[in-house]
């Protein structure tokens, strides 16, 4: 039988992070901590959004309930957990954050049972490394240009955070800064389908790689709309929540953008990861503002992907926990030798001042 338990952490964010929904100053993320008999610890974590997610009290109340239902699970069974937290929780999208948690304690003690990097434990290739984007949140065009060109002195893919009434000036200002950064820009569905074709064809012109969740995550014909008669590629987020989603969005999306507290750990973004590939979509692995007790995990799924969204710890003004070390935003799973996800609790990331 394995030892549960789990805690709450309210982080301060390095700056007030803004999106088309609102802004927030802390974010709440919730560490789990699994043990089994022989003294093997695993740590897993997520961020569970609002969007995707029941309240933190609805959360709390649950987890006796899920952490019960895989104490006597052999943590290298994957699929099992998987049944079980989706059982427990009643359906396989509720409480997909805490199911999240608890999928990567348990991935981390089984890669630590057998003293490997969790990628090695899941059999992926390192060879490639990936280079995550650093995201720039929604505040005045200034400050966002001023934290862009900050952030590019060390960051060479930057995300800006767009679905304002001065979208336009945002990116003006934020191109005139870094000329020859890398920028993706994400609306969190705040456009509709004519307004984001529209601002396709501008960010096309000011050098934009692709667009995120241009229009409401339910409008799949305005994303394909988007996709069809917009210039750049579209990336689903909001609109890919589940394997189920996969399908749906590769009509409409070119890229689907996974996440494991958006989607419920690792086993179905693993699922997700093949479905997207066997439907011709392209991966990106994203993130909330969360700890290295979730993004370390995340970062080993990368030989998976195509892009990378890695950057939530490095938002947070002091992580609590130490993760794959990322300089410049590079990933380079090669030189990971820590066995289990390398998640810690020590020290704090390194990002722009």
């Amino acid at each position: 039988m394995l030892t549960t338990d789990f805690a709450w952490h309210d982080l301060e964010l390095a700056e007030p992070f803004g999106i088309s929904r609102g802004t927030t100053t802390v974010s709440e993320n919730l560490v789990v901590r699994v043990e089994d008999d022989a003294g093997n610890r695993g740590i897993g974590g997520a961020a569970p959004a609002d969007y995707y997610s029941p309240s933190r009290e609805a959360i709390t109340d649950a987890l006796p309930d899920l952490l019960a239902a895989v104490a006597d699970c052999d943590p290298h069974n994957r699929q099992r957990i998987a049944r079980r937290l989706a059982d427990a929780a009643g359906s396989p999208t509720a409480h997909p954050g805490a199911r999240a948690a608890i999928s990567i304690a348990l991935a981390d003690l089984a890669a630590k049972r057998v003293d490997l990097p969790l990628y090695r434990h899941l059999g992926l290739d390192p060879d490639r490394p990936i280079t995550s984007s650093f995201t720039v949140g929604i505040d005045d065009t200034d400050r966002m240009a001023e934290r862009a060109a900050r952030a590019a002195e060390t960051y060479p893919i930057l995300k800006l955070k767009l679905g304002t009434d001065r979208d336009r000036a945002i990116v003006r200002a934020v191109r005139d800064r870094v000329p020859d950064a890398t920028i993706r820009v994400d609306a969190n569905g705040a456009w509709d389908a004519d307004e984001a074709v529209a601002m396709s064809a501008f960010l096309d012109d000011h050098g934009v790689e692709f667009v995120e969740q241009p229009v409401p995550a339910d409008d799949l014909a305005g994303l394909a709309r988007v996709s069809e008669a917009g210039p750049l590629p579209v990336a689903a987020d909001e609109s890919c929540v589940g394997p189920g989603d996969i399908p749906r969005v590769a009509e409409a999306a070119d890229i689907a953008v996974l996440k494991l507290t958006k989607s419920g750990g690792i086993w179905p973004v693993l699922r997700m990861c093949h479905a997207a590939r066997a439907c011709g979509l392209d991966v990106m692995l994203g993130c909330m503002t969360e700890t290295n007790a979730s993004i370390a995990a995340a970062a080993h799924l990368t030989p998976l992907a195509d892009y990378a969204d890695l950057d939530g710890s490095l938002l947070l003004a002091d992580d609590t926990f130490e993760g794959i070390e990322m300089p410049g935003g590079e990933i380079d799973l090669s030189r990971v030798e820590r066995p289990g996800t390398g998640a810690r609790r020590v020290g704090a990331p390194s990002r722009p001042r």
